[in-house]
């Protein structure tokens, strides 16, 4: 009994050590990424600076607002895949908001490009195990190529990272840059494509559910 209780003892003693290494690593690792981001973010912001951008007033400085895009680009998941998709727009307009609202549009529509081409990814790995036919496959993959616009529009709690502006002879050129939870995105993904194969294809639900498993 007291070998059975030592061993015990010692099993535990050795998984509180394994934990405790991991959450140091997992805590090193995060203080390497936030270095990393950090002088990332400076040399970005200098060169910005040298090209003459500038942020709205009230908002947060240029190397601010470039280190906070940064640590949201380095973020990853448990699985470490990144936690967060980017899309940027630039846009050149008479005024700031014009500006910025078309940025605003082209960055969405960047981060939607960037979603799909995702997902794309990860169903064309599906595709060999769903048993698809041939026009199956082809209507899958002919949807998720048209799905970009509409996921564009599913989009909601975008994350502006940074948003910067300068002057262009008489017009304002503004930069934007935006980002989206990949856990949201994947689920905004999910629901355009299932319900366009539904409408489009007679897929078997079952067919669909393997297919977007992910």
């Amino acid at each position: 009994m007291k070998l059975t209780f030592t061993t015990f003892i010692a099993a535990i003693l050795v998984l509180f050590a394994s934990v405790a290494v991991a959450q140091q690593s997992e805590k090193e690792l995060r203080k390497q990424i936030k270095e990393k981001a950090i002088k990332d973010a400076r040399k970005e912001a200098k060169a910005l600076g040298k090209e003459k951008w500038f942020t709205q007033p009230g908002s947060l400085p240029l190397e601010k607002q470039i280190e906070k895009a940064w640590m949201k680009q380095y973020e990853t998941d448990d699985m470490g895949y990144p936690k967060y998709y980017v899309g940027i727009g630039n846009a050149l307009a008479g005024t700031q908001s014009a500006a910025k609202l078309q940025a605003s549009t082209i960055a969405k529509q960047d981060l939607a490009g960037r979603i799909s081409s995702s997902i794309a990814s990860i169903v064309e790995t599906n595709l060999s195990t769903t048993q698809l036919t041939a026009d199956e496959a082809a209507t899958v993959q002919e949807t998720i190529s048209a799905s970009t616009e509409v996921i564009s529009q599913k989009l909601a709690r975008v994350i502006t990272l940074t948003e910067l502006y300068r002057k262009n002879k008489k017009n304002y050129e503004c930069n934007l840059r935006i980002a989206y939870s990949a856990e949201l995105a994947k689920q905004a993904a999910q629901d355009v494509i299932k319900q366009s194969l539904a409408e489009k294809s007679n897929i078997t639900r079952e067919k669909l559910d393997k297919l977007m498993n992910f």
